[in-house]
């Protein structure tokens, strides 16, 4: 399978490698690669999103932002997953803040894009639903987590 530009494979993220050959060469045109700064806000909550993220060699934190403006951090996304769910969810905004935790390389692809090609029913729309369920696991189990356990 073909490289996006700059030699970065968008097969590098384990969703996009999942797909069948002929529904991969359908989204090769539609992915950017991107590098990532540690620390680099993506989206903060309440942000309209123009952009999902396939992260290749980047790891991103979802983090809930209270009132006080602290934070507690609700989830993690590598190179299993995408930054982007709400979008082909409904969402029209970030309901948490999108922070890069480690500095690296995803594949990014216009919202509008992400719809389309979820929208046609295929193994692409399996797969992004099998992951919201794991995304959706790691976030109640982080929650359970840091209501029971403490630091100690």
């Amino acid at each position: 399978m073909p490289d996006v530009a700059k030699g970065q494979s968008p097969l590098k993220n384990h969703l996009l490698a999942a797909l069948p050959e002929a529904e991969l060469k359908l989204l090769i045109p539609k992915l950017e690669p991107v590098s990532l700064k540690l620390g680099q806000v993506i989206y903060e909550a309440g942000d309209g999103m123009a952009y999902a993220y396939f992260p290749t060699t980047a790891i991103m934190s979802l983090l809930y932002v209270m009132q006080n403006g602290g934070t507690a951090e609700i989830g993690v996304i590598g190179n299993d997953g995408l930054l982007g769910v709400s979008a082909f969810l409904g969402g029209g905004a970030m309901p948490h803040r999108a922070v890069i935790q480690s500095a690296g390389e995803a594949t990014r692809m216009k919202i509008s894009d992400l719809k389309e090609a979820f929208a046609r029913g295929d193994v692409f729309q399996d797969i992004l639903l099998r992951f919201t369920q794991a995304l959706m696991t790691q976030i109640s189990q982080t929650a359970v987590c840091n209501r029971l356990h403490s630091v100690e």
